[in-house]
């Protein structure tokens, strides 16, 4: 029987973003991929994460709890936040280790269970280390998504132009020949 498909509109964004990405609205409704380990299936899947982790209710359970934490962080205030994403983090760390390639680091867990979420978690942190004023939410007032600018001049604004930027030019252009 083939996997799932992900019926998220957006992905591929980084795993901290694309964890927040498992909330989306559909026709005015909020939409949620994790409500059941079939959907953490589903995510860890498109993360690469499913060789590694279990999609088990231990598993989805701390990943809700990274989500709301990312959440509180991105969409609220790194204060309020800071402590949430702290606690997930504290379930696991970064182990230097020597590669034949050199230098490396290797995440480990407190418990296995932990990996996604403390790994979404420490993705934040690389991404406020990067560039915090590139983690953006969607422009558009109906929409919930999450994205990493990445364009040249930093100036994107919609989750997709081919859906909410489209949305918002049509709503710009009926409110104008409306008037007239």
């Amino acid at each position: 029987m083939p996997a799932p498909r992900d019926p998220r509109p957006l992905t591929g964004e980084p795993l901290a973003l694309d964890l927040l990405n498992t909330r989306w609205m559909r026709e005015g409704a909020v939409q949620d991929l994790l409500t059941d380990t079939d959907g953490l299936a589903v995510w860890l899947r498109a993360n690469g994460l499913d060789g590694r982790f279990t999609a088990d209710a231990t598993t989805l359970r701390h990943v809700l709890r990274a989500r709301d934490a990312l959440k509180k962080a991105v969409d609220g205030s790194l204060e309020e936040g800071a402590p949430l994403v702290d606690a997930v983090l504290a379930h696991g760390r970064i182990r230097a280790t020597l590669t034949p390639e050199g230098p490396g680091e290797e995440a480990e867990f407190d418990d296995a269970s932990w990996g996604p979420a403390w790994l979404a978690a420490r993705d934040y942190l690389d991404l406020l280390t990067t560039a915090p004023d590139r983690i953006r939410g969607c422009a558009h007032e109906a929409c919930i998504l999450h994205f990493f600018d990445t364009s040249r001049n930093g100036t994107r604004r919609w989750c997709s132009m081919a859906a909410c930027g489209n949305r918002a030019k049509a709503s710009r252009h009926y409110a104008r020949t409306k008037d007239t």
